[in-house]
């Protein structure tokens, strides 16, 4: 069973230092179990865009992020761990931040924020749009990316400027 979405779309806010994208799912699972999803190295394969290669999450922890195709490997740190209700890290140089909630029935609300860089609101909006999709069970289309990315893109440009695509190859 898909879990529910309340607005597959992400949010943009403005209003901080760096912009930051926010999105929020129920997933049809209880917290502990969605905790496993986002922190355990083999269920991240199923949703998470790279490889998530962390010897322990506790605050200060190094974490390593390859990429297939030889991409660069991008680094992070685990910034706050409160388990199974928030992980927050970085990922380069942006932030991650997953909280959960339970909600009736055994399940979870998931809230995600990438807090980014301008440029890039518009490529990580669709992104983790499709990211999240997996992990709620969906199933995307295999361009279902460019989509996303051209409504981020009309919709970021007036508040953020030029909005930089995929990386090269990509």
């Amino acid at each position: 069973m898909n879990d529910s979405v309340l607005s597959d779309e992400g949010v943009l806010s403005t209003g901080g230092a760096r912009p930051v994208l926010r999105f929020e799912r129920v997933l049809a699972r209880p917290p502990e179990a969605v905790w496993r999803s986002i922190t355990d190295r083999e269920e991240l394969k199923a949703w998470f865009p790279c490889e998530v290669v962390v010897d322990a999450w506790e605050p200060g922890a190094h974490i390593d992020f390859p990429f297939a195709g030889g991409d660069p490997t991008l680094t992070g740190t685990v910034l706050d761990v409160d388990e199974p209700r928030l992980l927050a890290y970085t990922w380069g140089e942006e932030t991650l931040r997953f909280t959960l909630t339970p909600e009736p029935g055994g399940r979870t609300r998931l809230v995600f924020t990438d807090e980014l860089g301008p440029s890039i609101a518009a490529r990580n909006a669709a992104g983790w749009q499709v990211c999240l999709a997996r992990l709620t069970g969906d199933t995307p289309a295999a361009d279902a990316w460019k989509g996303h990315f051209n409504r981020y893109t009309a919709a970021f440009e007036p508040a953020l400027g030029p909005q930089e695509g995929p990386p090269a190859g990509h």
